[in-house]
């Protein structure tokens, strides 16, 4: 009898083996050892795992030029965290290519060493920010959970569960996570003329904003520290294709005689960010000096 059914058994196993693959499954806390930072990313059976970045960019906080007051902001805020004091979660935002992001990895640079670790999370994983907050609550080290570029439409499920976490959950905030998110929108979601017939006038001449303008900036309004970043004028993004080819080993004549190289090259792109200045001091560098 028993011989009848041992093949039955082994198939029998084999399915539930295949079920329990394809059910949620709690999420797995990593080697914290060996990485600094960490990407959380879902697999293909929809489960998710935190993955090491192994390669975090060298950027320092000395290097940042020109962004001196919203360094100023992010680097107290950040070593208020690490010390176990009170801090701010961050919404930075403005135009692009101005540093938002490069400030947060100096950051991490600076501060990894006092226990400062990161997690990139996209956009399309918010809703699974419960479970990463959970993952990291009982760890020493404090977490910044990073959101690059975020920006939200109309009705879209990462809204609500950033929302939540922020502030609005029936649990408490876990204290060694913070939420850092870079924005080129204000209020993270788009802005349309219609919204703003929803204001409503009073008697007296007082203006109220409707629900659907209180809707959009509820979001934006439970980041803690805001850090506007603004277009560079020309002297500045200048003394940024400076210390980019500085840094790239480029003589002090040749900086000076890349200038007007370097405007071109923004009026061809259209932008003078520091992302144009850094792109400029590569091409500039690998052609003259490489």
């Amino acid at each position: 009898m028993n011989e009848k059914f041992a093949p039955l058994l082994v198939r029998a196993e084999r399915l539930i083996t295949r079920i329990e693959s394809i059910l949620p499954q709690p999420m797995a806390a990593p080697d914290w050892s060996v990485a600094v930072a960490w990407r959380y990313r879902k697999r293909s059976s929809g489960h998710g795992a935190l993955e090491p970045v192994r390669h975090i960019g060298v950027m320092q906080l000395e290097s940042l030029k020109e962004i001196d007051l919203q360094k100023e902001k992010i680097r107290r805020n950040t070593l208020q965290f690490v010390e176990g004091k009170p801090a701010n979660n961050v919404l930075l935002t403005g135009a692009r290519g101005t540093g938002k992001s490069s400030l947060i990895k100096a950051c991490l640079n600076e501060f990894s060493g006092q226990g400062l670790r990161l997690i990139e999370v996209d956009k399309a994983d918010l809703t699974d920010l419960p479970d990463i907050v959970d993952t990291v609550a009982e760890r020493p080290e404090k977490f910044i959970v990073f959101c690059d570029d975020l920006s939200f439409e109309d009705g879209e499920p990462g809204y609500k569960a950033l929302k939540s976490i922020l502030d609005g959950s029936v649990s408490a905030a876990s204290p060694n996570v913070l939420i850092y998110a870079t924005s080129n929108r204000r209020h993270l979601l788009p802005e349309h003329m219609k919204d703003n017939l929803t204001y409503t006038h009073t008697d007296d001449g007082e203006v109220h904003p409707g629900e659907v303008i209180e809707e959009k900036i509820s979001l934006s309004e439970r980041f803690g520290l805001w850090v506007s970043f603004y277009p560079f004028t020309q002297d500045e993004y200048l003394t940024i294709v400076a210390q980019w080819l500085d840094s790239f080993g480029v003589d002090a004549a040749a900086i000076a005689a890349a200038r007007g190289e370097a405007l071109v090259w923004a009026l061809e792109r259209g932008s003078r960010s520091g992302r144009v200045a850094y792109q400029f001091a590569r091409d500039y560098a690998g052609r003259t000096h490489g």
